[in-house]
């Protein structure tokens, strides 16, 4: 998106002008013509009261060189020819004059009007329309500045307060007395902004605090067996036990770095492989896979075939996450059932459960229900975490719902297509 990022003041300021000019044109040239109509009118009803006397004054039996000596006035003219050629009266010697004829008992009598105050006092009132419309755009002009500053004073604000936040000032907040406006939504957008933004910083800093612990841990271990093993002599019979501590620190720890590496890719927006992944084949894998780490262990999956269209490797990450939560809650003697549907699957066990105030929290990074246990185990609290970021990126929803007996994780995913007979 590209914001043109043109001056909010001058933009208004401008069309408010402009706007303002164009009215003011719009009225001149309607109270122009409106004057230019009623004095033409006002003329016509002079002319035609001059000719209505006229006609009556023939009637009467008056001379046509009387009649034109009554009408002819300042700003009336009269002027009549008879049959035999003969004249009377006089026309205005040029001047803006308006004229009308009419034959009256065989005369033919002209009659004129006067125009010339008429078309100066229009000229005058055209300058004075002019005059006070330029004077009203300057006038507004001024004005705009100081009314558009203060219009646009809350932007101001939000410059202000977005440069502090920058600067380090983090918790301002704009605060709009009503969120019914066009600003006050906008600002209310921008508070929910900062308020969405400082928490996922301070979401992160969290993280990464509790990453530098959870790393510092077998980092710390590694670095004092491996110190130990240094100084341990030869031939001492310790050797192979701090040999064993050391691998086993090492692996946590590259454990702890691939779970991370996982959750930043993520969350910058990893691309999925694309390809038809037998999601009960996936079951089965899993199954086959739990078995040989733990053979005693009781695990079995069991539904109808069912197809859909995602990344198989980052699946059967998901399934072993939930697995091996399931089989580290569950213990040695538990179960873990593995059900797959024409929506998903699901992955159950026997184990002590999810109390309901933790079924969303168990989904955030870090967090382990049962901490020494899960540390004991190697885990490093992000499997849930990353199986929710991958369904997530699936389009799909990882949840944990209500049982009445141990713990029941539901995945499902869209566009899973059905088929084949049940497999148990």
């Amino acid at each position: 998106m590209n914001l043109r990022t043109v001056s909010l003041r001058r933009r208004v300021a401008v069309s408010v002008l402009l706007v303002l000019f164009l009215v003011l044109v719009a009225l001149v040239i309607s109270v122009d013509r409106t004057f230019q109509g009623l004095s033409n009118r006002d003329v016509d009803v002079v002319l035609r009261d001059a000719e209505n006397r006229a006609v009556a004054q023939m009637m009467r039996g008056a001379a046509p060189r009387d009649v034109v000596r009554q009408l002819s006035k300042r700003n009336i003219h009269v002027t009549v020819e008879l049959g035999n050629g003969a004249r009377f009266g006089e026309a205005p010697d040029g001047g803006s004059v308006q004229r009308k004829n009419r034959v009256i008992g065989g005369a033919k009598f002209t009659f004129y009007a006067d125009t010339e105050a008429i078309s100066q006092a229009q000229v005058r009132l055209r300058k004075l329309l002019i005059l006070l419309g330029l004077g009203a755009i300057v006038v507004t002009g001024v004005l705009m500045i100081w009314v558009v500053r203060r219009a646009l004073a809350p932007l101001d604000a939000m410059t202000s307060l977005a440069q502090a936040i920058a600067a380090g000032h983090r918790g301002g907040r704009l605060n709009p007395s009503r969120t019914d406006t066009e600003l006050g939504r906008t600002a209310a957008a921008f508070d929910g902004m900062l308020d969405s933004l400082e928490g996922s910083e301070q979401r992160t800093r969290r993280f990464v605090a509790d990453a530098a612990h959870e790393l510092r841990t077998p980092i710390t271990g590694v670095q004092a067996v491996a110190e130990a093993l240094v100084q341990a002599p030869v031939d001492s019979p310790d050797r192979d036990q701090m040999s064993f501590l050391l691998v086993r620190e090492a692996r946590r720890a590259g454990r702890l770095v691939d779970d991370l590496l996982a959750l930043a890719q993520l969350d910058a927006g990893y691309e999925m492989q694309r390809e038809s992944v037998d999601l009960m084949g996936l079951a089965e894998a899993e199954v086959a896979r739990t078995r040989f780490v733990a053979p005693d262990f009781d695990i079995a999956a069991f539904g109808e075939s069912a197809v859909v269209v995602g990344d198989g490797q980052r699946l059967a990450q998901v399934l072993a996450n939930l697995v091996d939560n399931a089989r580290q809650a569950t213990g040695p003697q538990g179960s873990v059932r593995i059900s797959v549907d024409s929506s998903g699957f699901t992955v159950s066990d026997d184990g002590p459960g999810v109390p309901e105030s933790e079924r969303e929290r168990i989904f955030d990074r870090l967090v382990r229900l049962d901490d020494a246990r899960d540390r004991r185990s190697g885990g490093s609290g992000l499997g849930l975490a990353i199986a929710r970021g991958v369904v997530l990126a699936h389009g799909g929803e990882l949840t944990c719902e209500p049982s009445d007996s141990g713990a029941v994780f539901r995945v499902v995913l869209p566009g899973v297509i059905s088929g084949g007979a049940p497999v148990s």
